[in-house]
This record gives structure tokens, sequence and C-alpha cells, in this order.
């Protein structure tokens, strides 16, 4: 067994999601977001490449030492050089895709696997769980519809089984040279539904576009805070001449956009998405048309208890701070407008 199986089977029984094992560093684990240093030594640059080397094939160390990285799937694997030596992130691939009943989402976003056609996004920062609410999405197609549904992510999060629907994925750099490439391939594949785990150039964005128009449905996601600041990235990455097409394209496509946050539950235990969420409407193709994407948070806040399932983040919040989900403190880490958070809480019963 190699040494540093132990370091791995210490992160799955914790339920930790990453292992950082870094020359210079002691070992460190994620859990829930946290990141905690595990009882053991610094490690040298030596013990580090040693540990590492012994758990790559010969053909893994011949590309390592030529390209100086290396993805490879034991957990998730990407061993690299830094200042101080050999480092790397193992991140736990999980075989037990959660539902979206079990991440707490609204029946908005169950209602939006069930379309036919049509662009919808899930946004957020880095950590923010898109990857884990994009996998329940495809798990909640998966059981529900006779479709086929191809993934392309970099890398592969969650395995996923066919139920009644066929799924198909595919790792960038490992089944395909890059999403662009995926997806033009993806295009001659049959798709009913294609997931795309991240729309960051232009290129991916235009085929995933291109996609949407031929009457599949197109899940990506998008590094984005909000989902108006996803509008803008989408539309500022085509070139200016085509911007006004793109505002129109958009206006007609995007179906629904999904922007969240992950934040510690109350009782101490485990993480809570809060939730922005937008849906398609007259006055969003409107506003998206017209090149006022600046407005929709204001509609966001206004539309938020119209009973359509549209929700502004702070809403969000504070309905989870009403339920005792999550803290004050915790919740104004991530609001859009903390003070009111706060004005909110203190108006509370001390019962509530």
């Amino acid at each position: 067994m190699a040494r540093l199986d132990s370091f791995l089977r210490l992160v799955a029984e914790q339920g930790a999601s990453d292992l950082h094992f870094h020359a210079g560093n002691v070992p460190i684990i994620r859990h829930e977001g946290d990141l905690i240093p595990l009882p053991f030594r610094v490690l040298s640059e030596l013990e580090t490449s040693r540990f590492l080397h012994e758990i790559m094939t010969t053909e893994q160390r011949a590309e390592f030492e030529k390209k100086r990285e290396l993805d490879f799937a034991r957990f998730r694997a990407n061993v690299f050089v830094q200042i101080q030596g050999l480092g790397s992130v193992f991140r736990v691939i999980k075989n037990e895709v959660p539902t979206l009943e079990q991440l707490g989402m609204p029946r908005a976003v169950e209602r939006l696997t069930r379309l036919n056609n049509g662009l919808v996004l899930v946004t957020g920062p880095t950590g923010s769980g898109k990857s884990t609410t994009l996998a329940a999405m495809v798990d909640q197609i998966n059981k529900t519809s006779q479709k086929h549904v191809i993934s392309i992510e970099d890398p592969l999060e969650y395995l996923h089984h066919n139920v009644s629907a066929v799924i198909t994925q595919r790792q960038v750099g490992k089944h395909a040279e890059s999403f662009a490439a995926a997806l033009r391939s993806a295009l001659r594949e049959s798709p009913d539904v294609l997931v795309v785990g991240e729309m960051r150039d232009l290129e991916t964005i235009g085929l995933a576009i291109q996609a949407a128009e031929t009457g599949v449905l197109v899940i990506g996601t998008l590094h984005a805070n909000s989902a108006a600041k996803a509008i803008d990235r989408i539309i500022d990455v085509i070139p200016e001449e085509s911007r006004e097409q793109m505002r129109s394209t958009l206006s007609v496509l995007l179906r629904g956009v999904i922007s969240q946050h992950l934040v510690k539950h109350a009782a101490g235990e485990g993480r809570v998405a809060v939730l922005e969420i937008l849906l398609q409407n007259y006055a969003i193709a409107h506003l998206i048309r017209d090149g006022k994407v600046f407005q929709i948070d204001g509609y966001l806040e206004t539309a938020s208890n119209d009973g359509s399932g549209v929700q502004s983040l702070d809403a969000c919040i504070m309905r989870y701070v009403k339920e005792g989900l999550i803290t004050v403190d915790e919740a104004v880490k991530v609001a859009n407008q903390p003070e009111a958070i706060k004005a909110f809480a203190a108006q509370m019963p001390e019962d509530a």
C-alpha cells in the first residue's frame, strides 16, 4: 500500500473534500470549506517527492517530468511544482450524487431541469458548490426523463450511472482536448441536454449558445457572483460589434440563472447554499435585450415574493436567518446589503 493512502483514507473517513500535500507545509485537509492542518510534520521536498512518485506509474512520472504538472484519477489528483518543491491536491470523486431535495433546493430549480431547450446558468464564486448543484440537476434529469445527457467537465466531480436517461461524461484533458472541442463533438452526438462544466471563453460560450439555439437544453456554470454579473460576463466576452445580437439572443434563450454561495449551517455541521434565482419572463427578456442588465438586481428584490420562484440573494438569506438555518454573522459575509440583514435580524422576536 502506498504511504499516501493513509492520508487519502483519512480524507474519505472525515467527509473532507480535499487533501493538500505540499513540500514546506504540513498536510492539510479541506472540511466544510475550512482548511485544517493535520498533526503531521512539515513535509520536506525529498519526502513529498517520494510520497507522490510512489503513486505514479512509469508513464505518469515521464509525463510529469516533461510537463511539470500532472492530473490523474486516483482520487482526482493534480501534482505540480511550487516554490518549495512538489505539491499536490487530491479531491474526492463522489459516487453518491446528492439530490436536489438533499441540497435544500427550491422547486424552481427542479422546474428548470424539466425544460426541453434553452440556456440555464449555475453561477457563484470558486468553492460555492456549483458542481454539486449541477450534479444534482443531472441526477434529477437522469431519474425523471429518457434523454441523452452529455456532460463535459474539468475535472469529473461526481460519477453518474444511467437510470432513465443515458449519461455520457467526458473529462477535459482526458477525453477531449478542451471544452470547445468536446462541445463541437457533442453537437454531432444527438444530445438532448448538454452540461458544460465551465463557460469561460468566447469559443466555449459561442458553442453553448449555438447548441441552445438548435433546441438543446444547455446547463452551464460561470464564475460570477450574481445573475446580472453572469449575463454581463457572457455579453462582455463577445466582440463589441456582435454584442447587440448576443443581447437579443440571450433575451430569448436564457431560461434561468441560479447564483449561489455556501454559508455554514447554524448547527455547526455542514453548509447551506443561499440562492439568487432569476427566471425568464417578459420583463427580464426586455432588460437583457435593451442593455439594462444593471436593473436586474432591483427587479429581483421586488419580485422575490410574487410566487414565481424568483428570489434575490438577500431574500433567501433573510428567510434562512428567520428559520434558524444560518446565523446573522455568517449571513452578512455573503449578503448584498449586510446592514439590511442586521436590521432584519434585530426586528425578529427573541424566540424566532
